[in-house]
């Protein structure tokens, strides 16, 4: 294929926009329900080092999304017919995979919008699911739903942002002492890096931006500095929120205070700021869940939107049905953990074999024409998924 697309002198309508928006989407979705119990319970664990974790999976993190959001703009294709252009079939399977996994978290991350309200309102999680999905299903169905997307996820992890920046002064962290470990940390622990890396560009998360970004338009050469700078600035929002939290149960447990180990970030909340720091939490894991539940909506069924023209055509009503489906499960079954557990599983496979497929499809010239992918580039992303092979083989044997 050509190395620049056919219009390359002209942009998209709201390029800038989207750009944000695929970018706040990409990090959205990685902040939800999981995200927050795994950061505040590893601060417990591990304090002000903590903080080395985090500023190493960033690395990690950029590694992975860099190279999957430039290769789906230089092929002008989804991962999946990249992954089929490859290897017929590689992409029905990663496709399996992709979905699978963002069903099973959808359910989890809908039943975090419930709990959310609950926090805000006293609602039951059951009710406050229901109307959460209504609102997610609402957005789908607009004339404009990928610019009521975009912009959905962008105001929502602003407000995140300054709900979590507010706990941080509430809870008065030794961020001295924090940002010396970040830097010399005197513990490290392996696990809770591949938990972080896997939490922020597992399964669907991955694909979020760089799918949004191609159906906006936004693909070839021409545009590879401004897919960088979105995939980049989409990891850096998810660090920003995750090193604030971070920052929060830092100082919550440094004045001697035990979290709840049934909530931990809930406990955080109300420890830092009181009554209202609880019903702020609400807020935050009702943004936090319902975001996820737009991005794995929307991911997921971007990856069968290019098997059958029909698909494509209907994609809004499949994707409303996805979130009726979850939904519906978590209504009838309450918390999927059996559900959740097996499909962590699985997600530790994908993003391994998704990656190597984006890695070894740039170095393919009938997909990717004369672009030469950066070296360094190439070698970060094989590293991302010997690390990341590692835990899926260990999850495995336990």
């Amino acid at each position: 294929m050509p190395l620049l697309s056919k219009n390359n002198t002209s942009q998209p309508p709201s390029a800038t926009n989207t750009l944000l928006g695929a970018a706040f989407l990409m990090a959205t979705s990685a902040v939800g329900p999981g995200f927050l119990t795994q950061t505040t319970v590893f601060t417990q664990q591990l304090l002000a080092n903590f903080g080395f974790v985090i500023l190493l999976s960033i690395l990690l993190d950029l590694g992975a999304q860099l190279n999957i959001w430039r290769i789906i703009a230089i092929t002008e294709k989804r991962a999946q017919d990249i992954a089929n252009d490859l290897f017929f079939g590689l992409g029905y399977l990663l496709s399996a995979l992709i979905v699978l996994g963002g069903l099973a978290f959808n359910i989890g991350n809908v039943a975090g919008a419930g709990l959310g309200i609950e926090a805000m309102s006293g609602l039951d999680v059951k009710i406050g699911a229901l109307v959460s999905a209504g609102i997610g299903i609402a957005l789908f169905l607009l004339p404009e739903a990928g610019k009521a997307m975009d912009n959905f996820a962008k105001y929502l992890g602003i407000l995140m942002l300054l709900l979590i920046a507010y706990v941080v002064f509430s809870a008065n962290p030794p961020v001295g002492e924090a940002i010396l470990r970040t830097i010399a940390p005197q513990q490290f622990d392996p696990i809770a890096t591949i938990t972080l890396v896997g939490g922020t560009v597992g399964g669907y998360i991955t694909f979020a931006g760089g799918h949004r970004l191609l159906e906006a338009s936004i693909k070839g050469a021409h545009y590879l500095p401004q897919v960088n700078r979105s995939a980049t600035t989409g990891i850096l929002v998810t660090s920003v929120i995750r090193y604030f939290l971070f920052l929060a149960t830092l100082g919550v447990v440094a004045m001697g205070l035990t979290l709840s180990k049934d909530n931990p970030p809930a406990s955080v909340f109300q420890l830092a700021a009181g009554q209202t720091g609880y019903r702020l939490f609400g807020v935050l894991m009702w943004s936090a869940a319902i975001t996820s539940v737009i991005g794995s909506a929307y991911t997921s069924v971007s990856f069968l939107r290019t098997f059958h023209p029909s698909l494509e055509r209907n994609h809004r009503y499949i994707t409303v049905g996805f979130i009726a489906l979850s939904t519906l499960i978590f209504i009838a079954i309450g918390k999927p953990v059996q559900i959740l557990v097996f499909v962590g599983t699985v997600n530790g496979f994908i993003l391994p074999i998704a990656l190597s497929v984006m890695l070894i499809a740039a170095r393919n010239k009938r997909l990717v024409g004369e672009y030469r992918h950066p070296l360094w580039l190439q070698l970060a992303g094989w590293l991302v998924v010997l690390i990341m092979s590692g835990m899926a083989l260990q999850t495995l044997l336990k």
